[in-house]
């Protein structure tokens, strides 16, 4: 039996895995030049495009994404004259684009977001700010899951994606790559490394064993493992409400990835005390379940819609509106000391002053980018723009390109 993606709250995902990490892993490194080079030509930022393959494809391994290559969940629409599939998704048998290869996929899903009007503002934003292209998304409608901004977020964090759209910028080198879930977290625009400040681990409690009650509400402790199925069998509701109940996302499977509070009835609007003070560990979601209140209604008291995580030891209102937002844990991160990825500007070696150095030519083979043949000689990309005066990110089999090395 499949393992069930439960996704938390509104603004993190609750210690759970949406995929095995090998599977993610596997996924990023297979289309992560993919999406950068789809990032120089359509400006779609590399770590966005592949958190949404990796969640909208449950990292290459979704039934959808095997008999269509359609890596983004992309509906036929009208518009649409190529291959097409028919999927159970939001209503059965719906229509959904298909593609030869993964990467005819990648470039529908950056023309699709370059040309929908909808999705034009977007494009007015920061490239290194994921979070406000995340937030951007749901604004737009591309998914109707609340949680569509975090769970992006999320796969950005964990698996270090950041690092692909500074390279694809020219931010950082391609030599400088961390792999996929070994390294630590990029700082948005610096390519600088962040610190958390650790949070410790989550508050332990000594649940009861079989139902009981929070907030006047019925609850059982559940084991990792747990069917969700089940409990909704022993219990006499439908799986539907259970997951309703708890906030999990109705599209995923059957079984718990780790221990947690499950409500076998519907939370209740305000919480048993006025306040609540955020603990070590403690997300918003996980605050909501011991609490015994609904997500939407901690989340819409303390103002902190498209906002992020409390800070530990900010008061959190449980029975009516706060009157100011709470601090925010992403406002106490610290930044290493270590000074930013320093990359030498194009101007340092240049065809006017190429009597200093050695050049030679690169012939351009099938299938290589500015991205694949700036790696191979450990360049950047905008030094082999400036080399070659290249305006624009498009190659011809057979171009020749001049490489300056010391």
């Amino acid at each position: 039996m499949k393992r069930l993606l439960v996704v938390t709250a509104f603004f993190a995902v609750k210690g759970l895995q949406a995929q095995r990490n090998s599977d993610v892993v596997d996924y990023v490194n297979t289309y992560k030049e993919i999406a950068i080079r789809e990032e120089q030509r359509s400006g779609v930022p590399a770590a966005i495009t592949l958190a949404q393959g990796i969640h909208e494809s449950m990292a290459g391994k979704s039934e959808l994404v095997l008999k269509s290559n359609n890596h983004f969940g992309i509906k036929c629409q009208a518009t649409w004259k190529g291959e097409k599939v028919y999927h159970d998704d939001d209503a059965r048998g719906e229509c959904f684009r298909s593609y030869e290869k993964p990467e005819q996929s990648y470039i529908d899903h950056s023309d699709f977001l370059k040309n929908g009007s909808r999705y034009a503002f977007l494009f007015q934003l920061d490239p290194t700010k994921y979070n406000d292209w995340a937030y951007g998304l749901k604004k737009a409608g591309y998914a109707t899951n609340p949680k569509y901004p975090q769970i992006l977020i999320k796969y950005i964090e964990d698996y270090n994606l950041q690092q692909y759209t500074l390279i694809a910028l020219g931010k950082l080198s391609p030599k400088d790559e961390v792999l996929a879930g070994n390294g630590r977290p990029v700082n948005i625009g610096t390519g600088v490394v962040i610190q958390q400040i650790p949070s410790g681990p989550k508050p332990v409690v000594d649940y009861p064993i079989g139902e009981f009650k929070i907030n006047r509400t019925k609850v059982i402790f559940a084991k990792a493992g747990t069917s969700l199925l089940g409990i909704a069998k022993q219990f006499d509701v439908s799986l539907k409400h259970l997951l309703d109940f708890n906030e999990f996302s109705e599209d995923e499977d059957d079984v718990l990835a780790e221990d947690q509070l499950v409500f076998v009835q519907r939370k209740r609007r305000e919480g048993p005390q006025e306040f609540h003070e955020v603990r070590p560990g403690e997300t918003l979601y996980d605050i909501s379940q011991s609490e015994g209140i609904r997500l939407e209604y901690l989340i819409n008291y303390n103002r902190l819609q498209d906002q992020g995580e409390p800070a530990v030891g900010e008061k959190l209102y449980l029975q009516g509106k706060a009157p100011e937002m709470p601090k925010l844990a992403k406002d106490v991160v610290l930044v290493t000391p270590a000074p930013p990825v320093v990359i030498p500007t194009p101007t340092q070696i240049t065809p006017t002053n190429s009597s200093a150095v050695s050049g030679t030519i690169h012939i351009v083979a099938e299938k290589e980018t500015l991205f694949s043949i700036a790696k191979k000689y450990s360049i950047t990309v905008e030094q082999l723009k400036e080399w070659n005066k290249l305006t624009g990110n498009d190659l011809k089999i057979g171009q020749e390109l001049v490489i300056y090395k010391n």
